[in-house]
């Protein structure tokens, strides 16, 4: 028999399911379709409501901000890895290093989820899954908003003797994620950080074509 937490778990997830399907319901029709009483469907709701998964208007309940964020997000890690990877191919291929791709994440931070190693022996190792502040980052600050045009240089922002160059992605007018070269800050002089910005910021813009619903 399922412990009393667990149950209570279950039901929460079977109402969100029926609001998400239906896409609006009330509380007689959710309580009913998941076999509740009307009492305990409402304090399920309220809670799920408080943390953003539903909301409520004079129709019913809806799929609220929070479940629609993480469905995009969901979506767009998918199809950004699969979009992103022939500009980081292109971009290791014009710089020699490691290229990243970064996105948002809970807690003010952003998360690598994908990486083209370069060519040098000596290189920027993996950093896929890894979690980083976005306040004193290149890919940090390409999330939090620059012009889609645009890149930023940083150097010793996560590690020392390290400079990242990176370009925010943009999908409706939304940053999604930040793409970034990565490399060993010797390499790096002043006319090279122009040049591979300038790259990775037209690279970031070819993966403006990602489907809208991302």
């Amino acid at each position: 028999m399922a412990a009393p937490s667990t149950k209570t778990v279950e039901r929460a997830l079977a109402l969100l399911g029926v609001v998400c399907d239906r896409g609006s319901i009330s509380l007689a029709e959710a309580s009913r379709e998941v076999e509740l009483s009307a009492s305990t469907a409402l304090r399920l709701l309220r809670t799920l409501e408080g943390a953003g998964f539903v909301r409520k208007d004079d129709d019913g309940y809806r799929p609220g901000m929070r479940i629609v964020q993480l469905g995009a997000q969901a979506l767009a890690h998918e199809s950004l890895v699969s979009m992103a990877e022939e500009p980081m191919k292109r971009l290791v291929a014009a710089t020699g290093e490691s290229t990243y791709l970064n996105v948002p994440s809970r807690g003010g931070n952003g998360i690598y989820i994908a990486v083209q190693e370069g060519t040098h022996s000596v290189r920027h190792s993996s950093w896929v899954g890894r979690s980083i502040p976005l306040e004193g980052t290149a890919a940090g600050a390409a999330l939090k908003g620059i012009s889609p045009s645009d890149y930023i240089v940083v150097t010793d922002g996560v590690e020392a003797d390290v400079t990242a160059i990176a370009a925010p992605v943009v999908v409706g007018g939304r940053i999604v994620a930040a793409l970034s070269v990565v490399a060993p800050s010797y390499r790096i002089t002043s006319a090279e950080a122009n040049r591979i910005g300038a790259l990775v910021a037209a690279e970031a813009t070819s993966i403006l074509h990602i489907p809208e619903r991302v």
